[in-house]
């Protein structure tokens, strides 16, 4: 892994007609390397924080939620970071999903499955995962603190319903609920879906909340750790981008 300033001389010096050789000496990077930079048409894009490279914002917005659930960023050898993504094995829907939007947001490198038992990985590795996910730290999330920067911020308000929907996807599900009812003297079962989020992270649920409340949607805190949206407007609303798991 090499920087742009490193990259954008090697590419000025083949495009000089200096050999390979000669570069490789000077600027210590591997003949292979170079030789895969001249053959390219143009370096792959940066980073979008420190490099101003573009950023995906609705890929990203997905990607957040389903950090902020089940992601962590673990450190590699030579700076290089290794985003993951857990993901239940039973639902190959969103194993695809969390595949996608991974890829979308870093396109140029490739995104890996790592099968363990009961879950899926969605593993990607660059050296700037930190960079687009700020709340990496030590220690489980909930034991920290939780805030979002203010790009951030901007990005989940444009488009909430992804933010959610990786929220949800990790960390919510959409179950059947009952309840009876007695009309006549005869006590009757009816059914119900809701939705529910559950996370000991008081600053992730908070963003959760947040993010109902700008679509309109109505919630309720039945524990500490846990939201249920039960309204029937509510779970429809849910229903347009989350829907049940599989």
């Amino acid at each position: 892994m090499y920087d742009a300033p490193t990259r954008a001389l090697a590419r000025q010096a083949i495009d000089s007609g200096e050999s390979l050789n000669s570069i490789s000496r000077r600027l210590g990077i591997s003949r292979s390397t170079l030789r895969s930079w001249r053959d390219s048409p143009a370096d792959p894009p940066g980073c979008p924080r420190c490099e101003g490279a573009a950023l995906e914002h609705p890929p990203y917005a997905h990607l957040l939620g389903l950090y902020l659930g089940d992601g962590c960023i673990s450190f590699q050898a030579n700076g290089v970071q290794a985003l993951r993504i857990a993901c239940d094995t039973a639902y190959p829907r969103l194993i695809d999903a969390a595949a996608t939007v991974v890829r979308a947001v870093h396109a140029h490198r490739p995104v890996h499955r790592v099968v363990a038992v009961g879950y899926t990985s969605i593993v990607s590795y660059w050296k700037h995962w930190t960079c687009l996910f700020p709340q990496h730290g030590q220690g489980p999330k909930h034991l920290r603190p939780i805030a979002l920067e203010p790009w951030q911020h901007e990005i989940v308000a444009q488009y909430p319903e992804l933010f959610l929907r990786g929220l949800f996807d990790s960390d919510g599900c959409r179950v059947a609920n009952w309840t009876s009812r007695t009309a006549g003297g005869v006590t009757k079962r009816y059914e119900y879906p809701r939705y529910q989020f559950s996370n000991e992270s008081a600053d992730i649920m908070r963003l959760c909340q947040q993010a109902l409340d700008q679509l309109g949607i109505p919630w309720r805190m039945p524990r500490r750790n846990a939201l249920s949206v039960a309204r029937r407007e509510g779970v429809a609303r849910l229903d347009e981008f989350v829907g049940p798991k599989t």
